[in-house]
């Protein structure tokens, strides 16, 4: 049964991946399930409690991570033209944004832990930086020209 669904998802993965007009986050939102789902090897019961709990994390991350983008982006990006006071403010919302973003983990990893075993949980923390490190490469790799066959299935992420 956990192999069928592992399948199932992996393939409505590869379909969602082989359109080309979908946009980029969702593109990346399908890898990223697929990779957790594989290196978590997730039972069906816990697939069924942990995957909307992890939404709601994810969601929560990137609504705090968007507000951050938005400061970012409304600030002039170069240190030595900014004034003291400016940079000052822009260097404490840095590290209050690092302060939100860690207590939105410590609000989702005891939820984790009641959903998972801790073996799991430790690999869930390690498989979001793996898959980060992967899309990195990626991205590396199509900025040098290195670009996978857009017509063949996309680049396997294990």
């Amino acid at each position: 049964m956990k192999n069928l669904i592992l399948l199932m998802l992996l393939s409505i993965t590869t379909a969602a991946l082989a359109q080309e007009r979908r946009p980029a986050k969702e593109r990346v939102d399908a890898m990223k399930i697929g990779f957790l789902t594989d290196r978590l090897n997730l039972t069906s019961e816990e697939a069924k409690t942990f995957w909307p709990v992890y939404n709601m994390y994810t969601e929560e991350l990137e609504k705090l991570r968007n507000s951050r983008r938005e400061n970012i982006n409304n600030k002039k990006n170069n240190f030595d033209d900014m004034e003291d006071s400016e940079l000052e403010k822009s260097v404490d919302n840095e590290i209050i944004f690092r302060q939100n973003e860690l207590e939105i983990l410590k609000k989702y990893h005891p939820q984790f832990k009641k959903i998972l075993p801790i073996k799991k949980v430790a690999k869930l923390y390690k498989s979001e930086e793996d898959f980060k490190r992967k899309l990195l490469e990626m991205i590396q790799d199509r900025r040098e020209g290195n670009r996978p066959d857009r017509q063949g299935p996309p680049p396997r992420m294990h």
